[in-house]
């Protein structure tokens, strides 16, 4: 029918499959509403045979798509950073041919097709063989007359593996308190955590989560993963005493002041019960940083600020920009004055003005954190870790936010993205988060996607990206529906790989994919292609296609991060205990009754139970009954050592047998998500200092690390 061609022919999916042998038709309504979001009139009939007729002599006319992408072969030394286009100073390579066979976008030209290629090195070719690395743009002429530009993507075939086995430390920063914190874990601790387990435990990296900036407001969201902007930190990481400017703050009574309401607050979390007080922390640095900011600059320090600024331009002026208004009119700029709500209108453009010393400030706060973040990652890589800092990529922005008012135009208006009904939750899932539109990223050549690689990559040695799926597509939901009434719209996957590969390989980094889930047939192998980790987590590592039982180690894929939990699942301990399955009782999020829960948790801890037993992984093999809990976790972590995973990952809590998950998923109020400082297995908070003491800890690091038990 025309609008199933229509649907096609703009990648958005008229059915889907959550299972191989069930397809499930998408609503009419969600595909004419994700059609809307793209731009096509799809409302009646009528409509659709237009817009049909227009996208079919459309691409009958068309010499090239927007992006064409051309592989080329693999980078020659393992790792190697390549130059970006704006580096101070980029190194010549002369020469070296990086190019591969050309893609057929370009061997399907007419006959005697002219081209002329600007390469991101300011060349001209008029061939597209041997062309260096990068996003190129491309120009093509036919015999006939007829014109088109694109943006010629040329990246490397694949990422280079990983060198060897490395091991490395999972943590939600927030979590971690040192003696030095304001109430939540700090970028100061970051740097203390590397340095030790760079030196003192071997680790090769720290995971983090998303330290994108929030929302500002009053409660913050607390989660991570639904931030303002992905494209710049929060500066609530910051450590404020790490500033150079905070020494000379004048007035010192005030900086007392601060300092000890800082110790309060910090003591509350620590020793008194409290809660994370996001809020909180960021009132208390805000007015510290305010001091700070009042403090001039030195000359050296002076030219850093004002090259950043010149580094990060427009993208970094709208969203300081957004933050002063944002302290005027509030954090969701939909109820902004008519005029705000565009960033480029003359009304913003005189707001900002008026709003200079504040934009200024909020750019500064940028320039800070950056800074700290880069100081984090020297501090890993000087303890000798091969990677580093993994940072975490969000599937996305918060609608009302700085990303989203600044690039409305690479937003699809009126639309949410979420997950379909599935095993695992049947109602589907909303995320509140606005997809970005795969018609006009190819347009820009996917200019907003490289440039916020770009910024990430710049202090990280790894980057996970969180449902990586997403690069191929998304569930779009209509703004108001129910998340059972959306379907799935396409992106470029290949342009999306391309990019990610290129980026993380000009950083000389690692990529790792959290495709845990309902993944789309091919998604897997693409990924792999191309060099993208894979994230495998014990529990749901069973034969799913055989007889359901823990697979063994030597059947794990090696391309992966192999852990034995995440931020989104219950701990260890928990796990093996079956504490996760009261805690979803009590919340109320148990589907059938909580014996057949429990019974449940049991078998499936049990079968793990089992075969590490069978494997001679616990300290005693008359079964679990006869082995202490933190020997059980013990074995859990020997297991993962058998597989072939290339890089194993310590969830921190599991150390001190935390028994909290930081986040439930399906929970807002009921459960205290994301303001848990880390604790041992009666609930008590460990601070960092405590953690680099713990036996418990250097216990587990040690079967880790291949050692006995209490050696040196």
């Amino acid at each position: 029918m025309p609008l199933s061609r229509l649907a096609a022919l703009h990648g958005v999916a008229t059915s889907y499959s959550p299972s191989p042998d069930r397809t499930v038709p998408a609503s009419e309504a969600a595909v004419i509403a994700a059609l809307g979001a793209l731009g096509v009139d799809a409302q009646t009939p009528e409509a659709v045979q237009r817009s049909l007729a227009a996208r079919e002599g459309e691409l009958r006319e068309r010499l090239l798509p927007p992006t064409v992408v051309c592989w080329g072969g693999p980078p020659a030394v393992s790792g190697e950073r390549e130059p970006a286009a704006d580096d101070p100073a980029p190194t010549a390579r002369a020469g070296r041919p990086k190019s591969g066979p050309l893609p057929a976008a370009l061997t399907e030209l007419p006959a005697g097709t002219r081209l002329r290629i600007r390469t991101e090195q300011g060349e001209t070719r008029s061939s597209a063989e041997q062309l260096p690395y990068g996003v190129h743009e491309l120009e093509a002429t036919a015999p006939d007359g007829r014109t088109a530009r694109a943006h010629l993507v040329v990246a490397p075939s694949r990422l280079p593996t990983p060198p060897g086995r490395t091991y490395g430390l999972l943590v939600q920063l927030y979590s971690l308190l040192s003696g030095r914190s304001w109430g939540m874990g700090d970028l100061g601790d970051l740097a203390e955590l590397t340095a030790w387990a760079g030196r003192a435990l071997g680790a090769g990296f720290v995971q983090v989560n998303p330290l994108h900036v929030a929302v500002p407001g009053e409660p913050t969201d607390p989660s991570p993963y639904r931030p303002s902007s992905r494209r710049f930190p929060d500066p609530v990481h910051l450590r404020v005493e790490d500033i150079p400017e905070f020494a000379y703050v004048e007035d010192r009574d005030r900086v007392r002041a601060l300092l000890e309401r800082a110790d309060r607050l910090r003591e509350s979390v620590l020793h008194k019960g409290a809660l994370i007080d996001r809020d909180a922390v960021w009132e208390l640095k805000r007015e510290a940083l305010e001091l700070v900011r009042d403090v001039p600059l030195g000359p050296g320090r002076r030219a850093a600020y004002c090259d950043f600024l010149a580094e990060e331009g427009e993208a970094l002026e709208d969203h300081a920009t957004w933050c002063a208004l944002a302290e005027r009119y509030g954090s969701d700029w939909h109820s902004w004055p008519t005029g705000l709500r565009d960033p480029r209108s003359p009304e913003t453009a005189r707001a900002r003005a008026e709003l200079m010393d504040r934009v200024d400030f909020h750019s500064r706060l940028v320039w800070l954190t950056d800074s700290q973040l880069a100081t984090a990652q020297r501090s890993a890589r000087d303890a000798g870790m091969p990677v580093g800092l993994v940072h975490d990529l969000a599937v996305g922005v918060h609608p009302g936010g700085a990303d989203a008012w600044a690039q409305q135009e690479y937003f699809a208006a009126g639309m949410s993205v979420g997950a379909p009904p599935d095993a695992f939750n049947a109602r589907g899932q909303d995320w509140g988060l606005p997809p970005w539109r795969p018609d006009r990223l190819a347009d820009s050549g996917y200019a907003p996607y490289r440039r916020l690689l770009r910024a990430l990559f710049r202090y990280a040695g790894a980057l996970r990206i969180d449902h990586v799926m997403g690069l191929f597509r998304l569930w779009w939901i209509p703004q108001g529906e129910a998340p059972t009434e959306g379907t799935y719209v396409r992106y470029d996957a290949e342009a999306m790989l391309a990019i990610l590969v290129l980026e993380a390989w000009r950083a000389g980094a690692l990529v790792i994919g959290e495709d845990l889930g309902t993944v789309e047939p091919g998604v897997r192998d693409a990924l792999h292609e191309r060099g993208v980790l894979g994230t495998s987590v014990l529990w749901f590592e069973r034969d799913w296609t055989g007889d359901g039982q823990p697979l063994p180690p030597e059947r794990w894929r090696a391309d992966c991060l192999a852990t034995a939990t995440t931020h989104d699942l219950p701990p260890t301990a928990a796990r093996l205990t079956g504490d996760h399955v009261e805690l979803r009782d009590s919340l109320g999020l148990l589907t059938r009754p909580l014996e057949e829960e429990r019974a449940e948790a049991a078998a499936d801890a049990g079968e793990w139970l089992t075969l590490l037993a069978r494997l001679g992984l616990l300290d005693g093999l008359g079964g679990s009954d006869t082995v202490s809990e933190e020997s059980e976790i013990q074995a859990v972590h020997r297991f993962l050592l058998r597989t072939p995973a290339r890089m194993i990952g310590i969830w921190l809590p599991d150390t001190v047998g935390d028994r909290r998950p930081q986040n439930v998923p399906g929970t807002w109020n009921q459960y205290p998500n994301w303001r848990l400082p880390i604790a041992d297995a009666e609930g008590h908070p460990v601070t960092l200092e405590e953690l680099a003491a713990s036996p418990r800890l250097h216990a587990l690091l040690d079967v880790v690390r291949g050692r006995t038990p209490g050696t040196a």
